[in-house]
């Protein structure tokens, strides 16, 4: 095939085609297409099975302007690990005049991504080896808080109370009875260079991040809390609205993180109750409809507010 007329992609272009399968209003999509803008031309993605995966790679198409590779669902992080050590040992022999082939002209990106059920659940012990042994690869997490691809189950992600297709909510159910994973500790706990949080109501904090951690190398995280309009019961112009009130209730707040040290924090300039983020989404309908919901609903309260006492986020 003839690549002379092929457009070549650049930082800061989109490395999404569109013609996605991708549901309309995808927060995942918002946030991947986001990221993208950071990765530049240079960059081999591998992706665990999952809603982006299916989404943007039916075969035999793609809707991805770079190199782009499927891992099953627990090792993205793994296939990142390896193709790192490729390119890092043609690095190394490309000083060597009788390997005429080991040539690296310029540094190139390796990201895995993968959602929550790949990262917080089914891939968390490849991961954790991953960044033990300090690879140099970013791993992007999109957070649906559920597994989106496979039937809106609970994740290892899913918060308190919500209504998913293996915690349903009824008359012996309020719903999720879990603790949503805290995956930003577990990564601060691996002593990473840059860990990051972020959530689909700000593209361009996502840009500057990925970025931002591919500029200092890794091993470093990137979290990013992406609204799934079916699997929430969400409208379909609403991902990014929510994305922004997540964060302006001290739920899911912008957090970033460089050698173990927090650098930056959204502040919350006017508090906004958990209740207002949690109306317009179906999985949570149920809680406004008895006591033991409202309980369920002060809890998600005081999570946030230990959020907002945590990392500081009162603008004063």
């Amino acid at each position: 095939m003839k690549t002379d007329n092929l457009i070549k992609p650049k930082l800061g272009d989109v490395l999404i085609a569109p013609g996605h399968r991708a549901c309309a209003g995808c927060g995942q999509m918002i946030a991947a297409m986001s990221a993208s803008r950071g990765f530049g031309p240079n960059t081999i993605i591998t992706n665990a099975t999952g809603c982006l995966e299916v989404t943007t790679t039916p075969y035999p198409e793609s809707a991805w302007k770079i190199p782009w590779i499927h891992s099953i669902f627990e090792n993205s992080s793994s296939l990142a690990s390896g193709i790192r050590a490729a390119l890092d040992y043609k690095k190394k022999c490309s000083g060597n005049k009788k390997s005429g082939t080991c040539q690296i002209p310029e540094k190139i990106n390796v990201i895995a991504q993968g959602g929550d059920g790949a990262t917080f659940d089914i891939g968390i012990g490849l991961i954790s080896g991953a960044w033990e042994r300090g690879d140099d690869f970013l791993y992007i997490c999109y957070d649906t808080e559920i597994y989106s691809n496979t039937g809106y189950q609970a994740s290892g992600a899913t918060q308190p109370g919500a209504s998913t297709a293996t915690t349903p909510a009824g008359a012996e159910s309020i719903g999720s009875a879990q603790r949503k994973k805290d995956m930003i500790a577990i990564a601060q706990a691996h002593g990473l260079k840059y860990i990051a949080q972020s959530t689909a109501g700000y593209p361009e904090d996502i840009t500057r991040k990925v970025k931002r951690a591919l500029e200092l190398g890794g091993p470093s995280y990137i979290q990013i809390m992406a609204p799934c309009v079916p699997g929430w019961g969400i409208a379909t112009d609403s991902a990014m609205s929510l994305g922004k009130l997540a964060a302006q209730t001290g739920l899911y707040p912008l957090l970033e993180f460089e050698n173990g040290q927090l650098i930056k924090a959204s502040k919350i300039k006017e508090k906004i109750s958990v209740e207002e983020y949690l109306k317009p989404q179906a999985r949570f309908k149920h809680l406004f409809k008895s006591e033991a919901g409202k309980e369920e609903i002060r809890l998600l309260q005081k999570i946030a507010d230990g959020n907002i006492e945590k990392y500081k986020l009162n603008a004063e």
